[in-house]
């Protein structure tokens, strides 16, 4: 007997009762307005496919157009039907951010959810080709007051402008992207060639962990100052997430993951709509913890 395979007839009955599924549950975002800041970056396209794929027409904003726009075709790779818009700002600066949050009212777009995904992560290659120290004695502090000003600053001045309006209309999510950081040091053994800390020369910067630290602390602040306004906000706490790093980086990371292996950046899509929606209802103030279990180890 021979298998058949569903008739496109079957087939296109399936996904519509799998789009009704979706729109009937509690993951429904359907008639929702979700910003991600960071947009243009590894993981800013990938949580708007997350937001995208649960009904959320998606604004990625970054700082400058550059990438803004193959970001948003990488939405619409995943996503056809997705409605994506792009906007460029400053989030340090507070008029940048009000100028975006006009424009789309003017469109009859109220940002319903905010993403907090920017941040600046000096990569481990600077610092091994001298462009950036990475030790705690000669660390830059232009780089440590611009880690701070986008990390933190920018962060709370993207809640202040979009977290108010939506706690005048007492409701609306805000999702902070930590990292598993945030929750431990970083191991720099991972960069030493003997695996022994006395051997290790290209440090991971200081900046980066401590600005994830300081996010959660401002996580629980507004998610208590807002909770009756009907605004919940919560942090999603990534793990390592593979980018084409050096083979002896991947393997040394992995070693301390017990998944032993480092995230693929499509597996955060349903935790940011979760965290974004009525799914997650009950819950604020909280961190979901996504590092494969490196934290626990």
């Amino acid at each position: 007997m021979h298998c058949l395979k569903p008739s496109n007839t079957l087939e296109t009955k399936l996904a519509n009762e799998q789009k009704e599924s979706r729109r009937t549950s509690s993951l429904n975002l359907s008639g929702k307005t979700a910003l991600v800041t960071g947009g243009a970056g590894l993981l800013g396209p990938e949580h708007g496919v997350g937001l995208a794929r649960y009904g959320a027409t998606v604004i990625l904003l970054d700082i400058i157009e550059d990438g803004l726009e193959e970001a948003r075709q990488r939405v619409l790779n995943q996503i056809a039907e997705a409605r994506v818009e792009t906007a460029v700002a400053d989030i340090t600066n507070q008029a940048s951010l009000e100028r975006v949050r006009d424009e789309f009212e003017k469109k009859g777009m109220q940002v319903d959810v905010l993403v907090n995904n920017a941040a600046l992560n000096p990569k481990m290659m600077d610092c091994a080709e001298g462009a950036i120290s990475g030790t705690v004695e000669d660390y830059d502090m232009v780089l440590w007051e611009k880690e701070i000003g986008v990390g933190i600053t920018g962060i709370f001045l993207c809640c202040r402008v979009f977290g108010s309006a939506m706690a005048e209309r007492k409701t609306g999510s805000i999702v902070n992207i930590a990292s598993d950081l945030a929750i431990q040091a970083p191991d720099q053994r991972v960069y030493s060639p003997t695996g022994r800390m006395e051997d290790v020369t290209n440090f991971k910067p200081i900046g980066y962990p401590v600005v994830k630290a300081a996010m959660l602390g401002l996580n629980r602040y507004l998610a208590t100052y807002w909770a009756h306004k009907g605004v919940r906000v919560n942090a999603l706490i990534p793990g390592a997430v593979f980018n084409n790093q050096p083979d002896s980086l991947l393997k040394e990371v992995s070693r301390r993951v017990p998944l032993g292996r480092w995230a693929d950046r499509k597996e955060y899509q349903e935790a940011i709509a979760f965290l974004a929606s009525e799914a997650s209802s009950y819950m604020t103030g909280q961190e979901l913890v996504m590092d494969g279990g490196r934290s626990i180890w």
